[in-house]
């Protein structure tokens, strides 16, 4: 049988076999251990990933199941499953990163990532140097002899700059650099970042992939199984483990993920459009728009454009405090990916431990409100934004 589609793969998902039979649904092992009849199986389970299931800090059945199933769409060789999404960022920062090296992270960051990075530099001497997502150039002028990392986002949060993976990984790998690439806002429907020459892929899988606003988990795939390895041995002491419930969670809602990621970039593709036009918005920030600065490269890149922008009102903070209190439909919170639509305002809540000058870097402005599109009828969207435009004025 030829390889098989994404879309499908997200439908059959990994399942243990069970007395000559396959559940149809993976079976949740809502266990903290596993009991042993041979001391020897027991002690090599607890010396690599793929040993004998011992303890759930270890390894989990229902997680594991995840973990192959995420790496399956990444097109990767292992993963590891964690708590949150940035649990699995820190299994990568911090267990591929030692006081001393040097990190070449991307300027524009989500906030929780770029709040480690400045621990990272604080507390643990890691130096960071910061360019453009774009420019691989800045990556070679910027490699020392103890750089070690290259981190990016295929999408940026929440201006939705993309990154030149295929240039700026290949100058990472020049150098000999471990290129990171955060997927979330793409998902492996849109973007397969260890094709474009990333080792290592990670999300917040309460966004897309888990995709209905009812889990918190994250997820690092990697590309070779050296590294992987090495990653592991650092997690299962870090502790950011995925819950068997919570990966279960996950697992139900990939089933649906290319079904939901066409409705998401439909959808978003009406209301950023329209916005565009709409006399009290001064930007909209959307790569799927020919004004946005990355569309060229994102058009080259990705089948579509995603599922989240963000808009200025011309109005400044006064514009969109009004524009959030106004809004009826479309919901005032935090995170994204579920079937809802949500709307939020980065100053003071994703981005919030940014400088004035760092919120520059980045192109955030008080008055930039960040939209997460649903999977609603686009009309009725339409409909509440109009509506909360008219009030924001």
């Amino acid at each position: 049988m030829s390889p098989l589609h994404r879309e499908t793969r997200a439908v059959h998902l990994p399942k243990p076999p069970l007395n000559g039979s396959t559940p149809i649904s993976t079976p949740i092992y809502q266990t903290s251990g596993f009991a042993f009849d041979d001391p020897a199986v027991f002690a090599d389970g607890m010396t690599r990933p793929d040993g004998a299931f011992v303890y759930g800090r270890l390894s989990n059945p229902t997680v594991r199941a995840l973990e192959e199933a995420v790496t399956g769409l990444e097109g990767g060789a292992a993963a590891i499953a964690a708590g949150s999404g940035m649990g699995a960022i820190n299994i990568v920062l911090l267990g591929l990163l030692s006081p001393g090296d040097h990190l070449i992270a991307q300027r524009a960051l989500y906030g929780g990532t770029a709040a480690m990075v400045a621990e990272l530099a604080a507390r643990f001497g890691v130096a960071v140097t910061y360019v453009a997502q774009d420019d691989p150039a800045a990556v070679r002028a910027a490699v020392r002899p103890e750089t070690k990392m290259l981190y990016l986002e295929t999408i940026a949060n929440p201006m939705t700059q993309v990154a030149d993976l295929p240039g700026m990984c290949a100058a990472a790998r020049e150098a000999g650099l471990v290129s990171v690439v955060d997927n979330t806002f793409a998902s492996p429907m849109l973007c397969r970042p260890l094709e474009l020459g990333a080792d290592v892929v990670v999300h917040s899988t309460t966004k897309y992939l888990g995709g209905h606003s009812d889990v918190l988990g994250g997820v690092a795939v990697f590309a070779a199984d050296e590294l992987y390895r090495r990653a592991w041995r650092f997690a299962i002491e870090l502790g950011a483990t995925a819950d068997p419930f919570a990966a279960w969670l996950t697992l139900r809602g990939l089933q649906t993920l290319p079904l939901r990621m066409a409705r998401h970039c439909d959808n978003t593709r009406l209301l950023a459009t329209r916005l565009a036009e709409h006399p009290a918005v001064a930007a909209v920030h959307w790569p799927g728009l020919p004004t946005h600065p990355s569309h060229e490269l994102a058009a080259k890149l990705l089948p579509d454009f995603g599922g989240v922008f963000s808009f200025d009102l011309a109005g400044g903070r006064t514009a969109g405090e009004r524009f959030m209190s106004s809004i009826r439909l479309a919901l005032l919170a935090p995170s994204l990916g579920g079937v809802e639509t949500l709307v939020l305002h980065p100053a003071s809540s994703s981005h919030r431990s940014l400088s004035a000058e760092e919120f520059a870097g980045v192109g955030i402005g008080e008055g930039t409100v960040r939209v997460a599109v649903g999977i609603e009828h686009p009309e009725d969207l339409w409909a509440d934004f109009a509506q909360a435009l008219g009030d924001a004025r």
